[in-house]
C-alpha cells in the first residue's frame, strides 16, 4: 500500500464502484474492454500512477487503497478526451474521475493551491478571492451603462451570466468589454446580476467538490428566480456545461447559449457591421467543454469566417481531438503542482501546434484561454509574434464604429 494511503473496505469499494452508475450511461463501465484507449489519449496517462483504464482494473479487483492514496489523480484536467474515445461510451471524465478525486478529497489529499482555490470559492464565490461587490468593476466606465438586474428592475430578454475570469482576470476583462461592445451594437436588451452572481461551480465539481458545487448552484439559482429574462448567454464554457448540463439537475433550468452559439444566430445582423482586420492568418482553438463536453463546434467558426480578410487555418488537432488547455477540471488551479510532477504545461503544446499552422493569431472562445496561451507564448520557441485572442475581440477589432 502507498505509504499515504487511506485503508478501504472491500464494502467501500463495491460502493464506489455502484456510485459510478448515477452519472448518464455509468453502468457502461461495466463493459470496459481494457483497451486502453483512455489511458492513452490522457494529456497526462503517461505520469498517471492510476489512469482510467488502469483504476477500473483495479476497482474490479476490490482494491481501491493505493488508487485513492495516490495523488496522481490531480494530473487529470477533466478535458473529456477520453470519455470521447472510449468505445464503450463510459463517461470516465463526469464519473470516474470525478468520483475519484471527491474520495481523495475527502481523504485531505489535495494540493495547497486547489485547496486554497476552493477555500476562495466557498468563502467569496468566487476562486479569486475577489470581493463580491467588485463583480461589475469592469463595466464601471462603459457608456452606455452596463445593466445590473437589481438596480435595473425591469425584465430583459437576455441575462448575461459574466463569470469569474472574465469579472475579474485583468486580461479577461478585455474580451468582457469587447461582447458588451458587440451587444451594445446590435442593440440586444440584456442585463447582468454584479453582486448577485457567484461562480457557475462547474470547475469546482470536476475537482471533487459537489458539495461547494450545489451551494453555488443554489445562490444562483436563487438570484436567477429574483428576475425576468428570457434565456441565458456566457462567454465561458464550463458556465455553459453548468447551466444547460447540472444545474437542471438541481432544478434550476433555464434556456442557455454559449455566446459563439448567440452570436452566429445573428450573422445577418453583424455582417454588414465588420469591416475586417486587415489580412490575418487564424487558428482557432476548440475549448474542451464547448467541444467535447457540449458538441459545439460550427458556430465560433462561422464568426471567424464572416470577418473580411481572415483566413481560418486548422490545426492537426481540431474538433473532437483538439488539445487542452490545462485548465479544466481544477488544472486552473494546479499550475505549480503539475509543473513538480510534468514539466511541461498543456498549454504549451497547444501553442506549439498554432505556431506550425503559420498562423498570426490564435484564437479562442473560454476566459480561462486567453492567459494560459499568452504565458505558454513566452516559453515556446517562434510563438513571439503570436497573438492570442477571443473571438468577441476578433470580432469588435472589425466592427466599424
Amino acid at each position: 500500500m502507498a505509504a499515504n494511503a487511506v485503508p478501504h473496505s472491500p464494502s467501500f469499494t463495491n460502493t464506489f464502484y455502484e456510485s459510478l452508475f448515477d452519472v448518464a450511461d455509468g453502468e457502461n463501465i461495466k463493459s470496459c474492454l481494457q483497451c486502453a484507449n483512455c489511458s492513452g489519449v490522457c494529456p497526462f496517462g503517461f505520469l498517471m500512477d492510476f489512469p482510467p483504464g488502469r483504476m477500473i482494473a483495479w476497482m474490479r479487483a476490490g482494491i481501491l487503497d493505493e488508487v485513492l492514496g495516490s495523488d496522481s489523480v490531480w494530473m487529470c484536467v477533466s478535458c473529456y478526451a477520453c470519455t470521447e474515445v472510449c468505445p464503450k461510451k463510459i463517461p470516465l471524465t463526469p464519473g470516474l474521475m470525478t468520483r475519484a478525486k471527491e474520495e481523495v478529497l475527502l481523504a485531505g489529499n489535495v494540493p495547497t493551491e486547489l485547496q486554497s482555490a476552493l477555500e476562495f470559492s466557498q468563502r467569496y464565490g468566487n476562486p479569486l478571492g475577489e470581493s463580491p461587490r467588485k463583480r461589475a468593476d469592469w463595466a464601471a466606465d462603459l457608456r452606455p451603462e452596463v445593466p445590473i438586474m437589481r438596480k435595473a428592475r425591469r425584465p430583459v430578454d437576455v441575462l448575461w451570466f459574466v463569470g469569474d475570469y472574465p469579472s475579474y482576470h485583468p486580461r479577461v476583462r478585455q474580451t468582457t468589454r469587447a461582447l458588451y461592445k458587440i451587444l451594445t451594437a446590435l442593440g440586444i436588451d440584456y442585463g447582468i446580476l454584479g453582486p448577485d452572481e457567484n461562480s457557475d461551480g462547474d470547475t469546482q465539481r470536476l475537482a471533487g467538490e459537489r458539495g461547494l458545487f450545489e451551494v453555488l448552484a443554489e445562490k444562483n439559482g436563487k438570484a436567477f428566480s429574483c428576475y425576468e429574462f428570457k434565456e441565458i448567454i456566457t462567454t465561458d464554457p464550463h458556465a455553459y456545461n453548468a447551466l444547460k448540463n447540472e444545474y437542471p439537475k438541481l432544478g434550476i433550468e433555464y434556456p442557455v447559449k454559449h455566446h459563439t452559439e448567440f452570436l452566429a444566430e445573428r450573422l445577418d445582423e453583424l455582417k454588414p457591421r465588420l469591416k475586417g482586420n486587415g489580412e490575418l492568418k487564424v487558428t482557432y482553438h476548440d475549448p474542451c467543454y464547448l467541444g467535447r463536453a457540449n458538441k459545439v463546434y460550427d458556430p465560433p467558426r462561422a464568426l471567424l469566417e464572416a470577418i473580411p480578410g481572415l483566413e481560418l487555418m486548422e490545426m492537426p488537432h481540431n474538433r473532437t481531438t483538439s488539445l487542452c488547455c490545462g485548465g479544466g477540471g481544477g488544472g486552473m488551479w494546479l499550475d505549480g503542482f503539475q509543473w513538480e510532477k510534468a514539466h511541461v504545461r498543456l498549454s504549451e503544446w497547444r501553442v506549439r501546434e498554432a505556431v506550425n499552422t503559420g498562423a498570426d493569431v490564435l484564437a479562442v472562445a473560454c476566459p480561462y484561454e486567453p492567459p494560459r496561451f499568452e504565458d505558454a507564448a513566452k516559453m515556446v520557441s517562434g510563438a513571439g509574434n503570436l497573438v492570442v485572442k477571443d473571438i468577441v475581440e476578433l470580432l469588435a477589432d472589425a466592427m466599424e464604429e
